[in-house]
């Protein structure tokens, strides 16, 4: 059968999925569960899902991964089903990916492989593009001899004497070459997002962060909370490039929500890496509004697989605020309930409909009013700078002016509060 390129935007990818469930280690329901989410993430990328085949074994074959007998019966249904691509629901190793297409006879790629490729495709901002590209060569430097299967190694002839490399080796120091130059211009991102922070703290902004499983509904939520345009669709990573919005809290206190790339169960290690320097907002975030979607039969699974991650990143100890979403749906109301008994702090709402986002502001204020001082202050008035500052960045309680001062009674943000303590009346 010919091999069909991925690339080539006329060819239709006819996919087949197979997952592995090793017998007294996995639960056969979780392993369907993670197919239905593979068949979303391959719709998603563009594909049309023929067929998923579940391989039941006692252990992961070296060679294949799965038995060589059940590859065949496979390639089988492969040829009956005129499938031109097969997607593990696993991370195969270099050789296992060389040998299944062997016996397959077509394209062999795994779930991180797909993963990558639906971020190549979101992925618009020039840091975004970096992130994944990074991921992209990090997968494939230790697959580079699977891609070079036909070449020999060089012999020895005219223009080929010398160190005698081979292709593979050739690519591989050119992509080694590559990661160091993306690492390089990723570590100036994290610099300049690390200003960014700094300036925000400084403004007495506090910073809040929104993460989820992948199509839980956070930037739904953003557009709700902030009245943005963010885009929005139900589908896994609709969003890849992070986002920031003001928000005013019923307080009058402003706050920065930033909207981060979602989550998935078996995310592999690598992706995290070179996404470091998005996922610091969620490491340098005052609170984690962890989005849920409680309309998800899975969706204890789902609460596991961000905290696992939020583990990963070093952000396990930051506080949190659950945010129970979809409670517009049956399902959704009745899970949220349950929830909320069990997760600590929490609020239920509909990102779609809007109920429940006046009490999630309020919860939202409660959470990040503990970071701010009451400060009574007498300012002169040729500290103008000061004076707008604590009207844009602090909550402005009372205010009165008595010839060249201004006597303020003010909520001020941790970080505001040491540049306001020459000018302390009373601290309550």
């Amino acid at each position: 059968m010919k091999k069909m390129k991925a690339t080539d935007p006329q060819v239709q990818e006819r996919a087949m999925l197979v997952g592995v469930m090793i017998r007294g280690r996995d639960e056969e329901w979780d392993i369907r569960d993670t197919l239905d989410e593979l068949a979303q993430l391959a719709e998603g990328a563009g594909a049309v899902v023929l067929e998923r085949v579940l391989c039941k074994q006692t252990k992961i074959h070296a060679g294949h991964y799965i038995g060589r007998g059940k590859a065949e019966e496979i390639s089988r249904q492969i040829k009956e089903l005129g499938a031109n691509l097969v997607i593990f629901d696993e991370d195969l190793t270099p050789a296992q990916g060389r040998n299944l297409e062997e016996v397959l006879d077509v394209r062999v790629i795994d779930r991180t492989q797909l993963i990558l490729d639906i971020f190549a495709q979101r992925a618009q901002t020039r840091e975004g593009c970096l992130q994944v590209e990074l991921a992209q060569h990090r997968y494939l430097l230790p697959r580079l001899r699977r891609m070079w299967t036909h070449l020999e190694r060089q012999a020895g002839g005219i223009g080929l004497k010398g160190p005698g490399e081979t292709q593979i080796e050739m690519d591989r120091r050119r992509i080694q070459m590559l990661i160091r130059t993306l690492t390089k211009e990723l570590e100036l991102v994290r610099q300049r997002r690390a200003e960014q922070r700094r300036g925000r703290q400084r403004h007495g902004w506090a910073l809040v962060s929104l993460v989820g499983y992948t199509n839980a509904g956070k930037s739904t939520l953003l557009n709700r909370l902030a009245g943005a345009d963010i885009y929005a669709q139900n589908q896994l990573f609709a969003t890849l490039d992070p986002t920031t919005r003001q928000v005013e809290l019923p307080n009058g206190d402003p706050c920065l929500l930033t909207d981060t790339v979602g989550f998935i169960r078996k995310l592999p290690h690598h992706l995290v890496e070179s996404f470091k320097a998005t996922l610091e907002e969620v490491v340098e975030a005052d609170l984690i509004l962890h989005v849920i979607d409680s309309a998800h039969p899975q969706v204890e699974k789902q609460i596991d697989a961000v905290n696992a991650v939020l583990q990963e990143i070093g952000a396990e100890n930051k506080p949190v605020l659950c945010v129970l979403n979809k409670i517009d749906k049956i399902e959704g109301a009745g899970a949220a309930k349950r929830l909320a008994r069990t997760l600590g702090r929490s609020a239920a709402v509909s990102a779609v409909t809007g109920e429940g986002i006046e009490n999630l502001l309020n919860e939202l204020a409660d959470c990040l009013k503990g970071d701010k001082q009451l400060m009574r202050l007498n300012i002169p008035l040729r500290e103008g700078r000061l004076l707008a500052l604590l009207r844009t960045s602090a909550t402005v309680l009372e205010e009165k002016y008595e010839g060249e001062f201004a006597e303020l009674l003010v909520r001020v943000p941790v970080a505001l509060a040491p540049r306001c303590e020459a000018y302390l009346v009373e601290k309550d």
